[in-house]
């Protein structure tokens, strides 16, 4: 069955991308913790993160830190704090929030409601960072 994520990755449901590979799509949280707060996903549909082989969830690995340098630029902060919960999406993804403190990856925490304008302007900023 496709999931929310899948039909971002087929372009039938509109995303904030920041970031694309061959086998993974990152793209903003719409409900985020913090401004940059993204979801990096393999593109093809996994429901549990540890079911990934060994090699694709390295590459994933791999390209999560990617994004998380980028949004660091950004949204200058202590840390890119990294989540794998897996309950909200059946479609493995891991999830990247700027954090000063540990409240700030609290998924209790009231989620902000940014207009679509800010989410675009944010998606822009991360995907326009060039790194070396």
């Amino acid at each position: 069955m496709a999931t929310i994520f899948s039909k971002i990755v087929s372009g039938e449901t509109s995303s904030f991308k920041v970031h694309e590979s061959n086998e993974f799509l990152a793209f903003l949280d719409i409900m985020p913790l913090k401004k940059g707060h993204v979801l990096v996903i393999p593109k093809e549909q996994t429901d549990y993160i540890f079911d990934l082989t060994d090699s694709d969830l390295s590459a994933m690995i791999l390209f999560a830190k990617e994004v998380a340098q980028k949004i660091k630029v950004v949204f200058p902060c202590k840390r890119i704090g990294m989540a794998v919960i897996g309950l909200e999406v059946p479609h493995a993804h891991i999830h990247l929030v700027p954090i000063n403190n540990l409240a700030d990856i609290n998924f209790s925490n009231v989620k902000l409601e940014l207009t679509s304008e800010e989410l675009f302007e944010i998606a822009t900023s991360i995907s326009s960072v060039h790194l070396d």
